[in-house]
Protein backbone atom coordinates (compact mmCIF):
# COMPACT_ATOMS: atom_id res chain seq x y z
CA UNK A 1 0.00 0.00 0.00
CA UNK A 2 1.73 3.19 -1.29
CA UNK A 3 1.61 6.29 0.91
CA UNK A 4 -1.42 8.25 -0.75
CA UNK A 5 -3.45 5.17 0.04
CA UNK A 6 -2.55 5.35 3.53
CA UNK A 7 -3.23 9.51 4.19
CA UNK A 8 -6.38 8.75 1.85
CA UNK A 9 -7.78 5.96 4.60
CA UNK A 10 -6.95 8.29 7.58
CA UNK A 11 -8.77 11.00 6.45
CA UNK A 12 -12.02 8.89 5.55
CA UNK A 13 -11.62 7.24 9.37
CA UNK A 14 -11.32 10.73 10.73
CA UNK A 15 -14.02 12.68 8.26
CA UNK A 16 -17.23 11.54 10.95
CA UNK A 17 -14.63 13.25 13.42
CA UNK A 18 -14.04 16.66 11.79
CA UNK A 19 -16.72 18.65 13.07
CA UNK A 20 -16.00 17.66 16.82
CA UNK A 21 -12.31 17.97 16.59
CA UNK A 22 -12.98 21.73 15.14
CA UNK A 23 -15.64 22.23 18.75
CA UNK A 24 -11.99 20.99 20.54
CA UNK A 25 -10.33 22.82 18.90
CA UNK A 26 -12.27 26.29 19.86
CA UNK A 27 -12.73 24.96 23.52
CA UNK A 28 -9.13 24.93 24.10
CA UNK A 29 -8.27 27.55 22.50
CA UNK A 30 -10.46 30.04 24.57
CA UNK A 31 -9.02 28.25 27.40
CA UNK A 32 -5.40 28.99 27.02
CA UNK A 33 -6.49 32.72 25.87
CA UNK A 34 -8.58 33.29 29.05
CA UNK A 35 -5.81 31.82 31.13
CA UNK A 36 -3.04 33.96 29.38
CA UNK A 37 -5.66 37.01 30.40
CA UNK A 38 -6.16 35.92 33.79
CA UNK A 39 -2.29 35.73 34.74
CA UNK A 40 -1.87 39.57 32.90
CA UNK A 41 -4.49 40.89 34.95
CA UNK A 42 -2.96 39.50 38.36
CA UNK A 43 0.60 40.62 37.28
CA UNK A 44 -0.73 44.24 36.96
CA UNK A 45 -2.53 44.24 40.20
CA UNK A 46 0.38 42.51 42.02
CA UNK A 47 2.20 46.44 41.38
CA UNK A 48 3.01 48.89 44.22
CA UNK A 49 1.38 52.25 43.74
CA UNK A 50 3.80 54.74 43.65
CA UNK A 51 4.86 56.35 46.57
CA UNK A 52 7.29 59.41 47.12
CA UNK A 53 9.33 59.77 50.26
CA UNK A 54 10.82 62.56 51.59
CA UNK A 55 9.70 64.74 49.04
CA UNK A 56 10.47 68.68 48.92
CA UNK A 57 10.72 71.02 46.22
CA UNK A 58 8.88 70.44 42.85
CA UNK A 59 8.02 67.12 42.46
CA UNK A 60 6.80 67.04 38.96
CA UNK A 61 5.84 70.29 36.78
CA UNK A 62 4.16 67.76 34.16
CA UNK A 63 1.90 66.55 36.73
CA UNK A 64 0.44 69.79 37.53
CA UNK A 65 1.84 72.46 40.34
CA UNK A 66 1.33 70.60 43.74
CA UNK A 67 4.24 71.63 45.65
CA UNK A 68 4.12 74.88 47.78
CA UNK A 69 6.60 75.64 49.97
CA UNK A 70 8.84 72.81 51.15
CA UNK A 71 5.38 71.02 51.88
CA UNK A 72 4.69 68.42 48.71
CA UNK A 73 1.25 68.42 48.33
CA UNK A 74 0.62 64.82 47.11
CA UNK A 75 -3.51 64.52 47.15
CA UNK A 76 -5.71 66.34 45.48
CA UNK A 77 -9.64 67.12 45.62
CA UNK A 78 -12.22 68.66 43.86
CA UNK A 79 -14.02 71.98 46.16
CA UNK A 80 -17.31 70.58 44.48
CA UNK A 81 -16.99 66.77 45.55
CA UNK A 82 -16.11 64.52 48.64
CA UNK A 83 -13.44 62.46 47.68
CA UNK A 84 -9.55 62.79 47.43
CA UNK A 85 -7.24 61.28 44.79
CA UNK A 86 -3.51 60.85 43.82
CA UNK A 87 -2.54 63.68 41.30
CA UNK A 88 -2.07 60.73 38.75
CA UNK A 89 -5.50 58.81 39.04
CA UNK A 90 -8.21 59.22 36.55
CA UNK A 91 -10.58 61.14 38.85
CA UNK A 92 -7.81 63.51 39.69
CA UNK A 93 -7.22 64.40 36.21
CA UNK A 94 -10.71 65.05 35.93
CA UNK A 95 -10.84 68.27 38.10
CA UNK A 96 -10.41 71.24 36.88
CA UNK A 97 -7.50 73.38 37.96
CA UNK A 98 -9.75 76.22 39.50
CA UNK A 99 -11.40 73.39 41.70
CA UNK A 100 -8.43 71.78 42.57
CA UNK A 101 -7.88 71.57 46.84
CA UNK A 102 -4.38 69.90 47.17
CA UNK A 103 -3.30 67.96 50.79
CA UNK A 104 0.18 66.79 52.03
CA UNK A 105 -1.31 63.77 53.81
CA UNK A 106 -4.42 61.34 54.15
CA UNK A 107 -4.99 62.43 57.93
CA UNK A 108 -5.51 66.42 56.67
CA UNK A 109 -7.66 65.01 53.41
CA UNK A 110 -10.11 63.26 55.74
CA UNK A 111 -10.29 66.16 58.55
CA UNK A 112 -11.22 68.80 56.10
CA UNK A 113 -14.37 65.92 55.10
CA UNK A 114 -13.17 64.09 52.01
CA UNK A 115 -12.95 60.12 52.05
CA UNK A 116 -10.26 58.29 49.02
CA UNK A 117 -11.13 57.51 46.31
CA UNK A 118 -12.72 53.97 45.25
CA UNK A 119 -10.53 54.16 41.75
CA UNK A 120 -7.67 55.15 43.05
CA UNK A 121 -5.69 51.84 44.08
CA UNK A 122 -3.39 52.27 47.28
CA UNK A 123 -5.66 54.67 48.91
Amino acid sequence: MNIPNKIKKVKEKIKPYENDAILILIIVLVALISFGLGRLSKIREGKAPITIENATGNISASQGEFVAGNEAKLLVASKNGTKYHYPWCSGAQNIKEENKIWFSSKEEAEKSGYAPAGNCKGL
